[in-house]
């Protein structure tokens, strides 16, 4: 089997095209596709867990860490400890990260207005459907079951 003839190749390529192009954007505004989506994952009125963040996005701690120290040093988010849970640490955004939010969510809105605008509803109900075939398999570890 080829490469371009499996599921995971084409996920993965798309991905990485659409990391690339969220990446080049960003840059526009001194900043990465990871840093957007922080700014989009934290809530704006409560703050978030930040152990919360990691598995919401998919990432791991160290990156994230990584991420919220440079995010801190930009003054887009700050820290607080969580009166729920004195362990942990809630991330709020600040004006500036507002904002800067602001400038993430359009650049999602108008990447996901395009693709609307060339793909019929009905393709887009088969794709969300698919993925959430794929995403339920993987989720379930229904993919490498031993025969028993």
């Amino acid at each position: 089997m080829k490469p371009e003839q499996t599921v995971d190749f084409h996920i993965k390529k798309t991905w990485q095209n659409i990391a690339k192009m969220y990446n080049e954007k960003a840059s526009n505004y001194g900043a990465t596709m990871a840093t957007g989506y922080v700014l989009l994952n934290v809530d704006l009125e409560n703050g978030t867990p930040s152990t919360a963040l990691g598995p919401k996005m998919g990432m791991e701690a160290t990156s994230l860490s990584r991420i919220l120290k440079s995010m801190e040093e930009k003054d887009l988010i700050y820290r607080q400890k969580n009166p729920n849970d004195g362990r942990g640490v809630l991330i709020f955004l600040t004006a500036f990260g507002k904002s800067k939010r602001e400038d993430a969510k359009k650049a999602v809105i108008e990447f996901n207005q395009e693709i609307l605008n060339r793909v019929s509803p009905e393709q887009m109900e088969s794709f969300f459907g698919v993925m959430e075939t794929i995403n339920n398999l993987v989720a379930e570890q229904k993919i490498y079951q031993e025969n028993t």
